[in-house]
Parts: C-alpha cells; sequence; structure tokens
C-alpha cells in the first residue's frame, strides 16, 4: 500500500491532521477530500486513498474537529463550524474544486458543506451517510439515549481489537488497525476514543436537527451515492431516505453494496474504489 504523507494544518481556530497521497500515475487534475464518520478517523480511508492515488488522483484524508490526532476544543460541532473547517482547510491546501466524500456523518457533513458553499466541490460522493435523518427515530431525549456511545474508556486495546475481529471477520487484520485508530492508545494498555463524549453528542444533536431535504435542491454538483445493504430493520427507511434523495437531488446515481458493513470504505474498499472512478470518470 502507498505510504501516506501525515502532517498538520494550522486553521485560524484550531489545527487539523491530515493524511495525503501524491498520484502514483499520471495526475487526472481531480483531487479526492475524504471525509470520515462519527467518532471515527482518517485512517479508515487509507486503503482507498491508496487506490484513488494509484488510479492517478491526488487524495487528502482529514482527522475532522475533535477526532483523532487533530485538535479538540469544547465547542464548535455544529454544522456551521464543522463545515468553515473544511472551506479553511481546502484554502490552506489551495485546493480548488475538488471531489468531496463523505461517510456516514461526514457525508452530511460534505452535503451541508455543498449547500452553503456550492461553488466549490466538482462531486460528492456519499458513503452509507449523507441522507441521515435522526428525526425519523423519535424525539431527541430518546435519539440521545439510543445513539449513546458505550463506555469504551478503560479498556484493553487488545480486547478492543478482538471485538473489531469478531464483529467483521473478513476483514483484513489492516481494517481492525485503522479502526483502532478511533481511540487514544494509554500507556498501561488500555484505550479512550478520541472523540469526547460531550462533542460526541454535540454532534448527534447537529445530526438531528439537521434537514437534510431542505439540502438536497442547493446542490448542483453530482453525487454518488454509496449504501450497504444490512438487511436489518433499518433497511425500510434508508430505501425511503435514498429514494427521496434521488428525487431531490439534481444528478445522483446510487449503488448498493449487499451485506457491506456500514464502514464500506473499510470493508469493501477495492469494489468502493472501482465504483467512485467509474462515477467520476463518467460524470466529471
Amino acid at each position: 500500500m502507498t505510504t501516506p504523507r501525515d502532517r498538520y494544518i494550522q486553521l485560524p481556530e484550531l489545527r487539523l491532521h491530515i493524511r495525503e497521497w501524491a498520484p502514483t500515475s499520471p495526475d487526472h487534475g481531480r483531487t479526492f477530500v475524504l471525509l470520515h464518520g462519527l467518532s471515527s478517523n482518517a485512517r479508515t480511508w487509507d486503503q482507498v486513498a491508496a487506490a484513488l492515488s494509484a488510479a492517478g488522483y491526488p487524495v487528502f484524508a482529514v482527522d475532522q474537529r475533535g477526532h483523532g490526532l487533530s485538535d479538540k476544543p469544547a465547542d464548535g460541532y455544529d454544522f456551521e463550524t464543522i463545515t468553515a473547517d473544511l472551506k479553511a482547510l481546502l484554502e490552506a491546501l489551495s485546493l480548488e474544486n475538488p471531489v468531496l466524500a463523505g461517510q456516514s456523518w461526514g457525508g452530511n457533513v460534505v452535503l451541508a458543506f455543498t449547500a452553503r458553499y456550492p461553488e466549490i466541490p466538482a462531486g460528492l460522493v456519499f458513503v452509507d451517510g449523507g441522507y441521515i435523518n435522526l428525526r425519523q427515530l423519535g424525539p431527541w431525549e430518546q435519539v440521545a439515549e439510543e445513539l449513546r456511545p458505550p463506555k469504551l474508556a478503560g479498556t484493553p486495546g487488545s480486547q478492543i481489537a478482538a471485538r473489531i475481529g469478531q464483529m467483521h471477520p473478513a476483514w483484513v487484520p489492516y481494517g481492525v488497525e485503522m479502526t483502532l485508530g478511533n481511540f487514544e492508545h494509554l500507556p498501561d494498555g488500555t484505550v479512550r476514543p478520541w472523540l469526547a463524549l460531550e462533542n460526541h453528542l454535540a454532534i448527534l444533536r447537529a445530526l438531528y436537527d439537521q434537514d437534510v431535504t431542505a439540502l438536497y435542491p442547493q446542490v448542483r454538483v453530482p453525487v454518488l451515492i454509496c449504501a450497504a445493504g444490512d438487511n436489518t430493520k433499518r433497511t425500510d427507511r434508508k430505501l425511503s431516505n435514498i429514494a427521496l434523495a434521488e428525487q431531490s437531488l439534481v444528478e445522483v446515481e446510487v449503488v448498493w453494496f449487499p451485506g457491506a458493513a456500514h464502514d464500506i470504505h473499510v470493508d469493501r474498499p477495492g469494489p468502493l474504489t472501482e465504483t467512485i472512478l467509474s462515477f467520476i470518470r463518467a460524470r466529471l
């Protein structure tokens, strides 16, 4: 796998950690910026990013505010601030008209970003996100309780790794390692999530308050929706949400990944990359 360059970008309000892959074949002139999901980290994109760079595209993956190795202020977890972070990052990197890809909450971030800054992205990729609508789940108090993250601080890292492996037995060891990047590894062998509980709940509240249906008509660029078919009770809701996105977005393509995990970029990096490249070559 291509080795990325890790570095920090100082923005006016905080410092963000990014991973950068230079193209390893002739540059096609289009850049990808990859955003992770809630309580995740930039490393989860490693396999997809390496494949995109091998295909001739510069790639940047970012630890968003509060996550991974980026700064962790006590506030700023609303969409207005998170999208302002992304705009400042793109300006600092001198990136014009990138393709923005976001997984889960990251998909909703790139949706909000494009509605706010419609002239910047060339295209969007939603990876099992971008259509998340938490209001469907009930009152905020109920949703906050149901989606409250488990208490993992103080758990041995080896135990977390074993859990991930049991949940995803088909993942290569590197997939487990990338996911372990969601945690700070302490000297005593235990871990704690990089994203503090208060900030996690603040992001959930922002997601709850976000009206994706009002944002779709403001997006004027091609959108690729990559959806995991999880065969659970959530499938019907997901189907209706994606159908609404298809009706409301100006230019959209939907590709399903039957049986894939929510983290499609970790679970199916090869097929996901091929789907993204096919979409970009056809639409952009």
